[in-house]
């Protein structure tokens, strides 16, 4: 990992710089990552069977996610010191897991997943520019694979079609997750990732509340069925797996990680394939192919 900047230190008030070396990434490091990712993937399949829209959605996923949280961090007794710098990244939470539930309502779960795993592209650009981080060419080419599934999945650039929105609102999510990413790497140096997640998870909350009662959804609306999927989804998919990924964090760089989760799409997939029968089209297996063999080679290369 390139030395960080002591200008960073000094530009973001409140925050500790990280060290300049970073150790080599460890097999149980990987494995929580590569564990968060598939809970992640998991986590796009409530997009089409919970019946209320994304803003909703994710208002009562971050909800239930805070209050597992808060549990855990009161009965470990973690410290939870607050930073303004958790409230940025819970207004970006918000948005990316808003753009991520869109992209997956207005097509289909690859299409938004795949849109998503497009972060890797926009951490390389953010590392060098938040960061002073030097590009290599591996992580480049890796990035370029992706960028270029992408383009593979869009049949036509028309507004109108329902996979270019997809892959656009996808792509807001992999924007928003790249700079939560990040950031994020900044705040495990002085917090504890559970501590993280929970002011994350609970911004984010607060953030959505004013836009689901501005849209008219109320709490009555919501069913058992909807309920008990956004428990499992708040838990399971984001307390669980937001608390592992930042973890990982520790021991692997942002870049590694962020593609790494590119094989978000291939878990998230094969679940759809299994529990909601939709069948990805071959240019969508295309694309597919090209960003899951870029997190392929990051995963190789770093361990």
């Amino acid at each position: 990992m390139a030395e960080w900047r002591s200008a960073l230190a000094g530009g973001r008030r409140g925050l500790a710089p990280i060290p300049a070396t970073m150790p080599r990434p460890t097999y149980p490091a990987l494995a929580a990552l590569h564990v968060a990712v598939l809970l992640f993937g998991f986590a796009g399949l409530f997009g089409k069977w919970v019946s209320l829209p994304p803003v909703a959605i994710v208002l009562g996923r971050t909800l239930v996610a805070a209050a597992a949280l808060a549990v855990l961090v009161a009965a470990r007794r973690v410290p939870a010191p607050f930073a303004t710098g958790l409230a940025v990244n819970g207004v970006v939470l918000a948005v990316h897991w808003v753009a991520f539930f869109e992209a997956i309502r207005v097509s289909t779960i690859a299409i938004g997943l795949l849109g998503y795993a497009s972060f890797p592209l926009f951490v390389l650009i953010l590392e060098r520019m938040m960061l002073g981080r030097r590009w290599h060419g591996a992580e480049a080419a890796t990035a370029l694979m992706v960028a270029l599934g992408l383009v593979v999945l869009v049949p036509r650039f028309d507004w109108a079609e329902r996979t270019v929105q997809g892959v656009l609102w996808g792509i807001l999510s992999g924007f928003t997750f790249a700079v939560l990413a990040v950031r994020s790497r900044r705040h495990v140096a002085t917090h504890k990732p559970v501590a993280v997640a929970l002011w994350q998870n609970a911004i984010a909350a607060a953030a959505l509340v004013p836009l689901v009662v501005a849209g008219g959804t109320a709490v009555p609306a919501v069913s058992t069925r909807d309920a008990i999927l956004l428990l499992v989804l708040g838990i399971l998919c984001t307390a669980v797996a937001h608390t592992l990924f930042i973890d990982s964090l520790r021991r692997v760089s942002a870049h590694t990680a962020s593609v790494v989760a590119a094989l978000e799409p291939v878990y998230g997939m094969s679940l759809a394939i299994v529990l909601v029968g939709e069948v990805p089209t071959p240019r969508t297996l295309l694309g597919a192919a090209l960003i899951v063999g870029a997190a392929f080679v990051a995963t190789r290369r770093a361990t």
